[in-house]
């Protein structure tokens, strides 16, 4: 994990603008190895120091990628992902709103400048052993990632990949006999992509969504001791599937889910902090930007953080087409500095800004960023 001695350092979570074709894995391949090139030269141009290919080479959103990886699923007719969604305790209390955001699909990227995002097979029943099979759509990633980053080296390059936790919404096991060897199964299947992105030199990004944002679906009920147990479970899947791969080359991304809502019954980083920090990871990214949860940087007052990890937070949020202030996003970054160490921050985003943001905010948006790490760099240094 690149450190830094005399500037804050700069980073995002993962999804960047793209033309639609490539999003929607439409797009021929010199046409994909095109919009990499240029997303990573976007991102070097602004100054961003850890950068990725703006999962263009993904084809799909953060999650639906892995499903042509992962054999032992079949599509189920009588899957509950859509009801798990509508049941947050959040969509309840504003119903109207979420109604007529959907109507309106616009429940992430207001402008519709994004491609839509709720085509195809949304649930899947595991019917036999789970094993991964997206070695060659991986290996493509990897290679097309080397290629843009010319002489940047890859160890200041990540790659995403998913969460066991992730995974599993909206897949029921109908072959495993346990719900601990169905998430291990996962796990283990994940296990081989978390490695290859690994031996490849690039650091390895777990994106996990869900993990925070099953608590007002499924959580509040069992309640709060009980949800945790959940949590531990399959934080203990995703470190039997990071074993073989060094602390300083993980970094483990929680939020609460992205969509643009009111997220009124966000479970609070207090109450999952610790699970978070029971990830073995080097870096943790998550939301401190956005309007529900920029005020739980003070948890770091009393959490400590675990010798030699470092803090990613987001410091320009996509919940919002208003562009930070630079001055702002240095105000956020001293925050942590102070409380964490400035040498154990980097700046970051509150979560992708690809599909989420129309382009022309989300590259502005990254461009405040960097800026604004100029200018707590300046302070800290």
């Amino acid at each position: 994990m690149k450190r830094s001695s005399d500037h804050i350092l700069t980073s995002h979570v993962g999804a960047l603008p793209g033309p639609h074709a490539v999003w929607q894995g439409e797009a021929e391949p010199e046409t994909v190895r095109a919009a990499v090139g240029e997303v990573v030269a976007r991102q070097r141009e602004l100054g961003v120091d850890i950068v990725n290919e703006g999962e263009l080479t993904k084809g799909g959103n953060w999650v639906t990628f892995i499903n042509s990886r992962l054999s032992g699923f079949e599509p189920d007719a009588q899957g509950n992902s859509a009801t798990l969604l509508t049941s947050s305790t959040d969509w309840q209390a504003f119903g109207d709103f979420y109604q007529a955001a959907m109507e309106g699909g616009t429940l992430f990227e207001q402008t519709r400048a994004a491609p839509e995002q709720r085509r195809g097979v949304r649930d899947w029943a595991c019917t036999g052993p789970i094993e991964y099979v997206g070695l060659a759509a991986l290996e493509r990633e990897i290679a097309l990632l080397r290629e843009a980053l010319g002489d940047h080296p890859v160890g200041d390059a990540f790659l995403t990949s998913t969460a066991p936790t992730s995974v599993e919404v909206g897949r029921r096991n109908l072959f495993y006999k346990s719900e601990e060897e169905f998430v291990f199964a996962l796990a283990e299947a994940l296990r081989i992509e978390y490695e290859a992105i690994a031996q490849a030199g690039f650091l390895v990004q777990v994106d996990d969504a869900w993990m925070a944002a099953l608590w007002d679906r499924i959580g509040v009920g069992m309640g709060l001791a009980a949800y945790r147990r959940y949590c531990m479970l399959r934080v203990e899947a995703l470190n039997h599937a990071l074993r073989n791969v060094a602390v300083e080359q993980i970094r483990y991304h929680l939020c609460w889910g992205s969509w643009h809502g009111p997220h009124s019954r966000d479970i609070p980083l207090a109450d999952i902090v610790e699970v978070m920090l029971a990830i073995k990871a080097g870096a943790y990214l998550f939301e401190a930007a956005n309007a529900r949860h920029e005020h739980e940087y003070r948890i770091w007052e009393e959490v400590k953080l675990p010798e030699g990890r470092l803090l990613a937070p987001g410091v320009v949020s996509h919940a919002t087409t208003v562009i930070e202030h630079p001055e702002l996003v240095a105000q956020r970054i001293e925050r942590f500095a102070r409380l964490v160490g400035r040498e154990n921050v980097i700046a970051s985003t509150d979560c992708g800004l690809g599909l989420r943001c129309h382009p022309q905010i989300a590259w502005a948006k990254l461009g405040a960023l960097t800026e604004g790490a100029r200018l707590a760099s300046a302070r800290l240094y």
